[in-house]
């Protein structure tokens, strides 16, 4: 479903992703761990056509990312990946529907359907009382679960979180946790998790260490 092919990444002469292959079936969790500076988040924007590799190639659904077009790949993007970062980056001025409906707005889909299904994944994620308030007024796990239900409006074909419980407190890890399995056992999701989070990564059907920009484990 996810084929990552020999990439490599350069920032100026640093070497920062040195030949990085890996695959993930549909509907499995990958775990990427590895101390700050490993290469981590790099390679999970590169996944998320965020940046681009200096050389290699990444599939998704059969589709060569990076020999797209700008803008089909910005269209693949909003379409079939889904994020969610150690900050939510919510939007302060939109309500938290409001802020699950954007994704669905870019893709051009139907203002009705993208709100009845913005309120079926907020009811979902146990947020139905909450959906009318603004980011401000919401717990920080309150505001993690939102941009989870953001990331999945589109029905993406994988979800990529960089550190999402890194800003979380014990109780909302777990919580965090325990939602990314129901989430990936009831809609088949796939999820690529950069964590430093051992108990997150032990909740993962693969996991994989790198260091120093390869895979070591």
């Amino acid at each position: 479903m996810i084929q990552v092919e020999n990439i490599h990444k350069y920032f100026g002469s640093l070497h920062v992703l040195r030949g990085i292959t890996l695959s993930v079936e549909k509907g499995k969790i990958l775990s990427i761990i590895g101390r700050s500076g490993a290469g981590k988040t790099t390679l999970l924007q590169i996944i998320g056509t965020l940046q681009h590799p200096d050389k290699g190639r990444v599939i998704i659904d059969g589709v060569d990312v990076f020999g797209l077009s700008n803008s089909k790949l910005s269209s693949f993007r909003n379409q079939k990946i889904g994020f969610v970062f150690q900050f939510h980056h919510l939007l302060p001025e939109f309500t938290a529907l409001e802020n699950v409906c954007i994704p669905g707005y870019l893709a051009h889909r139907k203002e009705a359907e993208v709100i009845k299904r913005g309120k079926e994944l907020l009811d979902i994620l146990g947020l139905s009382d909450r959906m009318n308030h603004k980011p401000a007024q919401l717990s920080g796990g309150e505001q993690q679960r939102v941009a989870v239900a953001r990331a999945i409006i589109n029905n993406p074909a994988a979800i990529l979180a960089d550190e999402p419980s890194g800003n979380l407190d014990t109780a909302n890890k777990q919580e965090l946790h325990k939602l990314f399995l129901n989430l990936r056992d009831e809609f088949n999701l796939t999820f690529i998790i950069a964590t430093h989070d051992e108990q997150l990564a032990a909740l993962a059907d693969d996991i994989i260490r790198i260091k120093d920009g390869m895979i070591i484990q």
